[in-house]
């Protein structure tokens, strides 16, 4: 897998995006909105939710670097989920050697692939099943399918399919995979967009044509109707959501991409919008790392970043 030195540097800025996000979120998670008003979030910190030290990164990033590690060799399924369990038993893949903020959902998911079960049979598919587990750590699938697809790779059936199997890990409800295939569309076409907005526009508008003309996923789209009004821009603060269900989640997200103009400015909107902040935050990060490279993510916040050269070393390995 070979990817040109620009797709090289994008996978930093999108995983780095991604953590810093993430553990900016940390020490306020499940904090109310309102909460945080009285004290906004507008630097790294820690010692909060979790008692972790500033630069502290959760399940989201930990998730994300196993998918990241085993798609450096390749895709395989059945190795994802073996990294999967390193996390969970045996604490690799996380800042401190301590597991911890991990879903219901995914653990149960991934306890059972030791089972016997298949891996893209392992996720819950029931309709309380659809946590944001997936999404959050979805975005290093993005750089395999360029690698082999090219960057026009949402053209491919096969590339949504890839997409849906990688959910299906720990979340293979249709409305999980639906948001995973959104966010990695946005994301593929923010690569070279002129603007945060028209990247955004047309990654969802092929989204939008592949899933309204698939019979498995059509009557699932109208949960996303949101993200597709001509006004979901202009949504005041207080009607935008930032649960850990995943629809919220990814509406969040985009909510606070487009109405920010740097990556700073979005992950710190991300983080004050309270309850999952590290989900949305990791989520929002990832695709204005992207898009706004890794010069634009404050270099005192990577210097505060557990275990920034091995994430770095992850990213190289790519």
């Amino acid at each position: 897998m070979t990817l040109n030195i620009n797709r090289r540097e994008k996978i930093k800025s999108g995983i780095l995006g991604l953590v810093v996000g993430d553990a900016l979120g940390v020490p306020v998670e499940f904090m109310r909105r309102e909460t945080i008003k009285k004290n906004p979030v507008t630097d790294m910190t820690g010692y909060g939710t979790y008692n972790m030290p500033p630069g502290t990164w959760s399940d989201d990033s930990s998730m994300a670097l196993c998918l990241l590690d085993s798609l450096s060799k390749g895709l395989d399924y059945a190795d994802v989920m073996k990294k999967f369990l390193l996390w969970l038993n045996d604490a690799e893949y996380t800042p401190y050697g301590k597991v911890f903020d991990v879903g219901r959902t995914c653990m149960t998911s991934v306890y059972r692939f030791p089972k016997g079960t298949a891996p893209i049979m392992c996720g819950g598919t029931k309709e309380n099943e659809n946590g944001n587990g997936s999404l959050m750590r979805i975005l290093p699938i993005l750089f395999y399918l360029i690698s082999v697809y090219g960057n026009d790779f949402m053209d491919y059936e096969e590339a949504f399919d890839i997409v849906h199997n990688v959910s299906a890990l720990t979340h293979a409800h249709a409305r999980s995979k639906i948001a995973c295939g959104i966010y990695i569309s946005i994301a593929g076409d923010l690569f070279g967009a002129p603007d945060i907005t028209t990247g955004v526009h047309s990654g969802l508008n092929k989204a939008r044509a592949y899933y309204e003309n698939n019979k498995d996923y059509s009557s699932e789209l109208e949960h996303y109707s949101r993200i597709y009004n001509d006004n979901f821009t202009d949504l005041l603060e207080t009607e935008i959501k930032s649960s850990g269900y995943v629809v919220d989640t990814l509406e969040a997200a985009l909510w606070c991409l487009l109405n920010t103009n740097d990556y700073e400015t979005c992950v710190l909107k991300a983080v004050n919008l309270g309850q999952d902040t590290d989900s949305v935050a990791a989520v929002a990060g990832g695709l204005a790392g992207l898009y706004y490279g890794l010069d634009a993510i404050p270099v005192k916040w990577l210097e505060q970043i557990a275990r920034l050269d091995y994430i770095k070393e992850l990213c190289e390995a790519m």
